[in-house]
């Protein structure tokens, strides 16, 4: 069969144009909030990378960074319950609590936390060095005068914290060390209802997706049970 040059021609222009109109469309294609972004539950730490962190926090005299690191794994609060506390909140009279309590602003209940010893001496070694008042924030902002530290910057220093140990930072975040210590805990105990009232969940179901709880667990759990 013989084709005229104008058809030919034509064909080929109209090929042309549908190979601009889908790059174009590739172009003008949004990008995925999570493209190149590492998604799902953040990992905890390890009781060795606790400590790995403290210590080089502790060695560059970074008062605040071992006081905020420290709260946040005794406290198991949400970033932006975390860094909103209170001198107030968590000492007086120039003695820090063995225990607080916060009202968390997601479920509007009361969690009690406890406050260790080590977290104790780095808070009173912070407040030594800053002499907030009773109603200041602990972690105050350094461009706001009346602010607290942001959610995003306790969420930059995270990362930096993690990086400064050779962990891949972008598998950490601030849920990490809030899922630090009940991880831990859920190892040892397997006390799931424990670990609801630390956290504060309303539903134990809510507790068993935050931990990321799969049948592996449950069936090891029940393996070393000896009856």
């Amino acid at each position: 069969m013989c084709w005229s040059s104008s058809f030919i021609l034509a064909n080929i222009r109209y090929t042309f144009m549908l190979l601009i109109a889908r790059e174009e469309q590739m172009m003008n294609k949004p990008v995925p909030w999570n493209k190149g972004k590492s998604i799902g539950p953040k990992l905890p730490l390890k009781p060795s990378e606790i400590w790995n962190i403290r210590a080089r926090l502790s060695l560059s005299g970074k008062r605040r960074d071992l006081a905020l690191f420290n709260l946040a794994i005794d406290s198991k609060l949400r970033g932006c319950e975390l860094v909103k506390l209170r001198v107030s909140d968590v000492s007086r009279g120039g003695t820090v609590f063995s225990r607080a309590s916060v009202v968390q602003q997601k479920t509007g209940s009361s969690v009690v936390f406890e406050i260790t010893d080590i977290t104790k001496t780095a808070l009173l070694d912070w407040f030594d060095s800053t002499h907030p008042a009773f109603g200041d924030f602990i972690f105050k902002s350094r461009t706001k005068p009346d602010g607290h530290l942001s959610t995003k910057q306790y969420d930059r220093l995270v990362h930096e914290w993690v990086k400064s140990i050779g962990l891949d930072d972008s598998r950490y975040g601030t849920h990490s060390l809030r899922r630090t210590k009940v991880s831990i805990l859920y190892r040892r105990d397997k006390n799931l209802r424990a670990i609801q009232l630390l956290l504060g969940h309303k539903k134990i179901e809510s507790t068993v997706r935050y931990l990321g709880i799969d049948v592996e667990d449950a069936l090891e759990a029940s393996a070393h049970l000896d009856i």
